[in-house]
């Protein structure tokens, strides 16, 4: 339980420690900015809306954010939602209809299962292929019908792996086929790509992704989520999705949040650049240690133990240590793959990446894991 945060050091119990575990990649949400902007937020427009975007719960704020976004990643318009899980469903199962197909990388987030799961409860066909296999994905959509309607899903950056999607691949098969194609860029938005843009626009494939998902509680250093693509797309989803109908809109002050994290990060490129720095440091520092570490350019840096138990013991101990992180475990990695997931912020100092990677040294050999 976290009983303060300052960014990359956090109290839990009492205890100080340095936090190594948290998806605030650009260090946004102490910011003063941010604060402060959420806080006139509350004071303008109060705590809540109390009501959904279809009745009172529309502000200007949702409107100017909209905005924002859709022209931050290059689409025509952008609709958000009050959780980023809850955007994943509703656009999803809105889209994808009786005899339509969505086709699902294996290792995408829950949310994304979710919402898959919602269309094959209504009559869609759901195929999954296996995890960023692009011949996999080609097999399973040679046997669709060629007029019936594809919508290929996959997250930009895996959370657990921190595998970046293989767009470039994935964009020529989805031609071929007809298909369309949607980026959940939770983890993408705000560490890859011009400016922060995401995946799309790390590969420079911004125009041939129908639809960039984000969400809010990542760089943009608050609550929610959000699509963007085609105008006509979004309004059909808009007046369509009961997940957005029938939900009370985002607060004030995470709409402002969110606002005041976007100016920054245009405004603030090499906050960028120094996260990079920071995971690099930490992944080429236990790679040298001889940890087994999932090779990446983000800034989710996995460490693979290869046991329910031994991860546990490892989690502890770097606690202990004063070094938090999370230990990942089956069914949300594949048995063998158990691993210390950790990810870093651009507000790390090089003091807090040295302790860290002493902590990994320490422990390492104390279990047993590097020699």
């Amino acid at each position: 339980m976290i009983e303060a945060n300052d960014g990359p050091v956090v109290t839990i119990e009492g205890k100080t420690v340095i936090m190594a575990g948290s998806n605030n990649y650009l260090g946004l949400t102490t910011h003063p900015k941010v604060k402060e902007a959420a806080m006139n937020a509350v004071m303008k427009y109060g705590s809540g809306n109390s009501g959904s975007r279809y009745l009172n719960g529309t502000l200007d704020l949702h409107v100017q954010l909209e905005e924002r976004l859709a022209k931050f990643v290059g689409k025509e318009a952008a609709l958000i939602f009050s959780t980023g899980y809850q955007t994943n469903q509703g656009v999803i199962a809105t889209l994808v209809q009786k005899g339509d197909y969505v086709i699902s990388d294996k290792e995408n987030h829950a949310s994304i299962v979710v919402g898959t799961l919602i269309v094959k409860g209504g009559g869609g066909e759901l195929l999954r292929f296996k995890h960023n296999d692009m011949d996999d994905l080609e097999r399973l959509l040679s046997k669709t019908p060629k007029h019936a309607g594809k919508l290929i899903v996959v997250d930009g950056v895996f959370s657990m792996s921190g595998d970046i999607v293989d767009l470039p691949r994935l964009v020529d098969i989805a031609e071929h086929y007809n298909a369309r194609i949607m980026v959940d860029d939770a983890h993408g938005l705000g560490v890859l790509g011009k400016g922060g843009r995401g995946t799309a626009s790390y590969f420079g494939l911004d125009d041939k992704v129908d639809l960039i998902m984000g969400t809010f509680s990542k760089s943009f250093a608050s609550l929610g989520g959000f699509v963007a693509g085609e105008r006509k797309v979004i309004e059909y989803i808009k007046h369509h999705s009961q997940a957005l109908i029938f939900s009370a809109s985002p607060t004030p002050a995470a709409v402002a949040a969110v606002l005041a994290a976007l100016e920054i990060i245009e405004q603030e490129p090499e906050r960028i650049q120094r996260l990079h720095y920071n995971s690099e440091k930490i992944r080429q520092g236990l790679q040298s240690l001889g940890f087994n570490v999932i090779s990446g350019k983000t800034a989710i840096v996995p460490v693979i133990i290869g046991d329910d138990m031994k991860t546990f013991i490892f989690w502890k101990e770097l606690f202990d240590a004063g070094v938090f992180v999370n230990a990942v475990i089956s069914p949300a990695v594949p048995q063998g793959m158990q691993l210390i997931r950790t990810s870093f912020m651009a507000t790390h100092e090089e003091s807090h990446l040295d302790q860290i990677l002493d902590a990994f040294s320490k422990v390492g050999r104390k279990l047993g894991v590097i020699h």
